[in-house]
């Protein structure tokens, strides 16, 4: 007997359990009820929710939804019916586009003030230099000798031929200064250095100006420039300066070729500054080194024992153009 309560009780255990179970299945199953409408409401059984839960009843009983529901099922979502367009019309859109785009507001009409100082033009070149002649009068000072410094005081004659290029000739006249070296290498070496000084020189030159600009002066006046290049073939004269004064010296006779830049600034239809470097290149003769009553005495001897050497008389120009004719008129081709 004892054994058979035993499996009794443990039967009785499984039973609760098994009841237990069944009984969470249930209430884990079972929808939850809405809450109750608020009173005098109409419209749906919940507060701004929707019941996904299955119908309970027939169409219309009211489970889940407000009086007067008399729609589908309560699980339904009514997303309406689809709205019928209008067809595309191409031609009323477009008037529509036209009209809304030419609509002027009416009213006075507002001038803005303005200034010549608003309004930014090109300007046409204000100094035309084709077929005038430039008078150019000018001074210089070489200056890559460190013995002796030459001035210079020259001028040249320029006819251009277009407004870039031109043919012109020009002639120089220099002066010689001894310089502070000369004076220290002949009390140092007890020797004077040997030097030659410059008489004149003539050339033939071509122009080319490449570029042309202009700027201005505090915002208030345009200065116009231009920049050119000088490329010519002439001659000149140097003369030896003997280190004894009982020696005569002699001339030499130059080719002289020359190459250099210089940049013009217009003032007036007349009138110019220029300034600019020039490049004189020649082959040059020299007092001999050996020189005494009884060796290269005459000048002719000097002359024929002499030292040659490649000169570069680099110069510093600067002064005023004078233009013929004094005024130019522009021409319009039709």
């Amino acid at each position: 007997m004892k054994r058979l309560r035993m499996r009794a009780y443990h039967r009785s255990i499984l039973v609760v359990l098994a009841g237990l179970t069944f009984i969470a299945a249930t209430a884990i199953a079972q929808p939850k009820k809405p809450p109750p409408a608020p009173a005098g409401g109409s419209g749906s059984g919940s507060d701004g929710e929707i019941d996904m839960s299955p119908a309970e009843g027939a169409a219309g009983s009211g489970s889940g939804s407000g009086a007067g529901s008399g729609s589908g099922d309560a699980g339904e979502i009514d997303m309406g019916a689809e709205e019928k367009q209008p067809p595309a019309d191409l031609g009323a859109d477009m008037a529509a586009s036209e009209q809304v785009n030419t609509t002027v507001k009416a009213g006075p009409v507002r001038k803005t003030p303005l200034s010549w100082e608003d309004i930014v033009v090109v300007i046409r070149k204000p100094f035309l230099k084709q077929k005038r002649t430039e008078l150019y009068p000018f001074v210089g000072t070489t200056m890559n000798d460190n013995m002796v410094r030459h001035y210079t005081v020259g001028g040249e004659l320029a006819y251009y031929l277009t407004d870039v290029l031109a043919v012109g000739v020009e002639g120089l006249y220099y002066v010689r200064a001894f310089r502070e070296p000369f004076d220290l290498v002949a009390r140092q070496a007890r020797r004077l250095p040997t030097v030659n000084e410059y008489n004149w020189s003539a050339a033939l030159n071509f122009h080319y100006v490449p570029v042309y600009g202009k700027f201005a002066i505090l915002d208030r006046k345009l200065v116009t420039w231009e920049v050119a290049f000088t490329a010519g073939i002439g001659a000149g004269q140097s003369e030896v300066i003997p280190r004894d004064t009982k020696f005569p010296g002699f001339t030499n006779f130059l080719i002289m070729p020359n190459v250099g830049a210089n940049m013009r600034f217009f003032l007036a239809k007349w009138l110019t500054i220029n300034i600019g470097v020039r490049d004189y290149l020649f082959l040059d003769k020299f007092e001999p080194v050996n020189r005494d009553i009884g060796m290269n005495a005459t000048a002719e001897q000097a002359k024929e024992n002499a030292d040659s050497q490649l000169i570069n008389n680099v110069m510093f120009q600067i002064g005023v153009s004078f233009w013929l004719p004094t005024s130019f008129e522009y021409t319009t081709f039709r």
